[in-house]
Parts: C-alpha cells; sequence; structure tokens
C-alpha cells in the first residue's frame, strides 16, 4: 500500500524506554523512520533502541525546560513528534498532594508544549510533519485516583487542537491518541495491591481483554504516515469499547 511508509523521517518518541513507548517507536522504525527515543531513563532507552535499526537514545527530562532545549538542539531536524512520556501518580484528590500535582503538569502538559514549540517550526519550514500526543481514556471519561493525572493530560486536547489549526497549511498534522486499560509493567504495578484487579477490568471491557502496547503503537504509526494526510485535530480512542465516542 502506498503512502505508509516514512523513509527519510526523523521521528522523536518520547517516554521510549516504557512499553508503550518503546512499541511506537518499533512500529516507527518498520515503517522505515529514523527514531529517536527520549527518556529521562536514558539506559532503558538505549536498550529499546538497540534492537532497532537506525535508532538512538537521547536524554531528557520534561521537568526541566532546560533539559528540553538541550535535547531539541541535538536531536536537529525532526518530522515526527510523539508525546508519550506521562507520569501517573493515583491517589483520591482530596488525600492527593500538589507537590505531585506540580510533576504532572510539568511532565505531561509543559514539557509537550516546550518541546513541540522548539520543533514545530522546523516542520512548518519544511512543508510536512506529525505531532501525536498520547493522552489517557482516563482524561476523556475520568478516572478514579487519577484527577490530577487527568486534568493535565486533558490539556493536550486543547493544544494538540489549535496546533491542527495553525500548523495545517504546512502540512502538519495534530492528533491526540487515548490509550484505555493497557497491559504494561506500569499497570501490573498497581495491580500488585488488589489481586485480581487486572481481570476485573478486563470483564468490564467490551472484547474482554486489556490492550496491548502495540495496539496503542499501530494506531500512532498509521498517524505518522502520508495515509492519514487528511486526519488531523481528532481525539481517537484505543479502549476495546470501553469509552465510544
Amino acid at each position: 500500500m502506498e503512502g505508509l511508509r516514512l523513509d527519510g523521517r526523523v521521528a522523536v518518541v518520547t517516554g521510549g524506554a516504557g512499553a508503550i513507548g518503546a512499541a511506537i517507536g518499533a512500529d516507527l522504525a518498520a515503517l522505515g523512520a529514523r527514531v529517536v527515543l527520549a527518556d529521562v531513563d536514558l539506559p532503558g532507552a538505549s536498550k529499546a533502541a538497540a534492537g532497532l535499526p537506525d535508532a538512538r537514545a537521547l536524554r531528557v527530562d520534561l521537568a526541566v525546560p532546560e533539559s528540553v532545549s538541550a535535547f531539541a538542539a541535538a536531536v536537529g531536524e525532526v518530522h515526527v513528534l510523539v508525546h508519550n512520556a506521562g507520569v501517573s501518580i493515583v491517589r483520591p484528590f482530596t488525600e492527593s498532594d500538589p507537590a505531585d500535582w506540580e510533576l504532572m503538569w510539568r511532565v505531561n502538559l509543559r514539557g509537550p508544549m516546550l518541546l513541540t514549540r522548539l520543533l514545530l517550526p522546523g516542520m512548518t519550514a519544511g512543508g510536512w510533519g506529525r505531532l501525536v500526543f498520547v493522552s489517557s481514556d482516563g482524561a476523556r471519561a475520568g478516572s478514579g485516583g487519577e484527577g490530577a493525572y487527568a486534568a493535565t493530560k486533558a490539556g493536550l486536547f486543547g493544544l494538540a487542537k489549535t496546533l491542527a489549526r495553525e500548523a495545517a497549511r504546512a502540512n502538519v498534522t495534530s492528533n491526540v491518541v487515548c490509550p484505555g486499560p493497557t497491559d504494561t509493567p506500569m499497570l501490573r504495578r498497581v495491580a500488585e495491591a488488589e489481586p485480581g484487579l487486572v481481570d476485573k477490568i478486563a470483564r468490564g471491557i467490551p472484547l474482554r481483554r486489556l490492550g496491548s502496547p502495540a495496539d496503542v503503537a499501530g494506531l500512532v504509526a498509521y498517524l505518522c504516515t502520508e495515509r492519514a494526510a487528511y486526519i488531523t485535530g481528532q481525539i481517537l480512542s484505543v479502549s476495546g469499547g470501553v469509552t465510544m465516542h
């Protein structure tokens, strides 16, 4: 099929050391992109990049503006930017710590804003680009214990839609992907405190299983291709039918 290759494109994936970020990087590399896996966990990102053709890892701490600026200078020209990194601290809202809100705001929302501001001009100047923001179905529908997380991830909706309007004439698209319950090490760690939680979650999903990192990566990769050139400003869920909008 024509238009599904990314040969010659440079693709940055933040949170590249995580399960979903690594899966996104692998799919983009399989389409021919030169992938940069960015993460505060450089050893983890390096390990993920080692198995991919023409891929590298770079450290970035999205909570620190100077780190974001240094990363943008080091990475050079970028055609695809996937904002996958995120921090989630689960706690009932009235028991949550405003210091945790600050961290989630810095990483989940301000970091993507800063990095996009630095890299988007290169896309518009080149007349082609792809922005994909990985949010959460919890931001669309609410999720117990994730008030601050959902709020910061929901902020990506407004950012992505605004950028979709501002950058459209330069052939730069901007979309949001919202994973639902996904089988990752992070979820498994949370589930350790509540035996049977994973099975309980799966029973509530119409497709009767958790999502996999590959399920999310497949949609992200498609949105980065030329076949998705007419899709912009959209919020798309990968949730097994938990949310239907």
